[in-house]
């Protein structure tokens, strides 16, 4: 049985993981508000169903890592040692997905194409906005619930804010320099040194 539910659970990321690769080679070559669901789903020879199975919403077809980046950043404070402090595990978690060279870190070669459709797309843009308030809501839990405050608490919602802002500025001055035309080898070292001089000054700011 158990891995009967392997398989299903398999075959699901595989085809989620379809959907968003044509939709997102779609979007590339039309832009996104010339691309039906209906289209991306002829494409990926499914359902329109079966792609609102998988996304609630057009835009996270294109924004397909958001659930994959609270995952990650829910682990990395949860799951964190017992001596780290939420701030410094959100640290590491940034500076090794740009290690890895992970798509959420930021710094790689042919993002500009996608940060290019991102700029022509008024939804794509109200979406990443309004993921920038989710991820701001999530990291304020986090961080009341490593401290044994109250879910509410203001002072744990403004530290949130704080990384919050501080991750996507040094985000957005790579994603810019990449979209000049600089190479992301050339820009990584320098991204990595603007994480590093964002999370000491949240590190003194933010000190009991």
């Amino acid at each position: 049985m158990s891995d009967e539910i392997g398989l299903r659970e398999r075959k699901k990321r595989q085809t989620r993981q379809l959907i968003s690769d044509v939709a997102s080679g779609l979007f590339v070559q039309r832009g996104f508000d010339n691309v039906t669901v209906a289209e991306v789903a002829e494409a990926a020879n499914v359902s329109t169903k079966t792609v609102f199975n998988y996304f609630q919403r057009k835009e996270d077809l294109f924004f397909d890592r958001f659930p994959q980046a609270i995952d990650l950043i829910t682990r990395a404070v949860r799951e964190r040692p017992v001596e780290e402090e939420p701030l410094a595990a959100l640290r590491r978690l940034a500076l090794e997905l740009l290690k890895e060279r992970h798509p959420l870190g930021g710094v790689g070669e042919g993002y500009q194409f996608f940060w290019q459709v991102v700029l022509d797309s008024p939804p794509l843009q109200a979406r990443a906005r309004e993921f920038v308030e989710e991820l701001e809501g999530l990291i304020g839990a986090l961080f009341a619930e490593a401290t044994g405050a109250a879910p509410d608490d203001p002072w744990s919602r403004l530290s949130a804010a704080l990384v919050v802002a501080a991750y996507r500025t040094a985000y957005v001055v790579g994603a810019r320099r990449i979209l000049a035309g600089e190479r992301a080898d050339d820009v990584l070292d320098d991204h990595i040194v603007l994480l590093n001089r964002s999370f000491d000054s949240l590190e003194r700011a933010l000190a009991p």
